[in-house]
């Protein structure tokens, strides 16, 4: 497989670390700038490097886009137009019509596209969707996120758009559900962005989903309450280890035939802290693209999820600007 990476500042020189380490892969990557070409030439020697996306794709069967938001359409449609398969970084667009234009090109073409939410392939959040799918949690009651930490600003975008992604796809991952409604509010303190956020997403079933995001907290915090009626799990990414906790608490109901004498009793009982898969995210993410090529089957962070993230990101920034107003997420249709 000749695969190609564009873009190589932050994010890009670990999917060609990741697509080179794997052996069966001829890897080649490009970058408007000459000087990151000239970094990623000294640090990945062995890999091809071009001057431009056009000869790139003239090189390659698959393009993994490392590059801007504002970028992904153009680059996305060019490369699907070309007859490459198309992995591209989160957020996957930055509106639902951009999503889906690039869904139906790639199902017109009949190739591979998926968006590279990585933690979708980490060993705590498989924990999380086989606790679920056990049946384990019971039903779910909410989703309560906080990511924050100091930085990193971007300039083509708010704090929603760059960290918000992550936990909305583990959410929708977990839960299978399609979101109703979207409400956020947020603040700009240091420039035209937003960098700091609250999300509610609203779910069917009276599940409610929260999220947190924030660049200019004093600490790094990564960390996900899930509630359930019968278990109640805490994940806590900057744990060393122990990163999910599987919590024996909830509430419990005794109802008599009086409604007002109905008595709310809580279950108290043990904590566990499961066994994860320590494999690299990242890696088993580019194995899943790359078999999904050879296979034609629908990646783990397939078009379907990577749309139903978009809609989410989009109603949030309706939201925003609307002054809070709750967006339904038919209205995105």
């Amino acid at each position: 497989m000749n695969i190609g990476v564009v873009g190589l500042g932050y994010w890009g020189p670990n999917l060609v670390r990741n697509f080179q380490a794997r052996g069966d892969c001829q890897v080649w990557m490009t970058d408007a700038d000459a000087a990151r070409r000239q970094a990623a030439t000294r640090r990945f020697p062995g890999v091809g490097v071009v001057d431009s996306v056009e000869e790139l794709l003239g090189k390659v069967d698959a393009v993994a886009l490392a590059t801007p938001l504002s970028t992904h359409h153009a680059l996305g449609r060019q490369v699907l137009e070309a007859g490459c398969h198309l992995l591209v970084e989160k957020p996957f667009t930055d509106s639902a019509a951009a999503a889906e234009e690039l869904i139906q090109l790639a199902r017109l073409k009949g190739l591979t596209l998926m968006v590279d939410h990585t933690f979708l392939y980490t060993g705590a959040v498989r924990k999380l969707r086989e606790l679920q799918d056990s049946g384990e949690l019971g039903r779910l009651l909410y989703f309560d996120s906080v990511r924050i930490n100091l930085g990193l600003f971007q300039h083509d975008t708010n704090v929603i758009w760059d960290l918000a992604p992550h936990d909305i796809s583990i959410c929708d991952h977990l839960t299978g559900l399609e979101p109703l409604a979207v409400q956020a509010s947020g603040a700009r303190h240091y420039y035209g962005q937003e960098d700091l956020a609250y999300l509610t997403v609203f779910y069917p079933d009276q599940l409610m989903a929260h999220f947190h995001v924030n660049w200019i907290a004093p600490v790094k915090v990564r960390r996900i309450l899930v509630g359930g009626d019968r278990r109640m799990v805490v994940y806590d990414d900057m744990e060393p280890s122990e990163k999910i906790k599987v919590y024996d608490k909830g509430v419990e109901l005794t109802r008599p035939e009086e409604i007002w004498q109905t008595l709310v009793s809580y279950r108290t009982g043990d904590m566990h802290a499961p066994r994860l898969d320590g494999r690299e995210a990242l890696a088993a993410m580019a194995e899943d693209f790359l078999r999904c090529i050879a296979t034609g089957a629908e990646p783990l962070s397939g078009p379907a999820h990577a749309l139903r993230v978009t809609r989410v990101l989009e109603a949030a920034e309706r939201s925003l600007r609307d002054q809070g107003r709750r967006v339904e997420v038919a209205e995105l249709s």
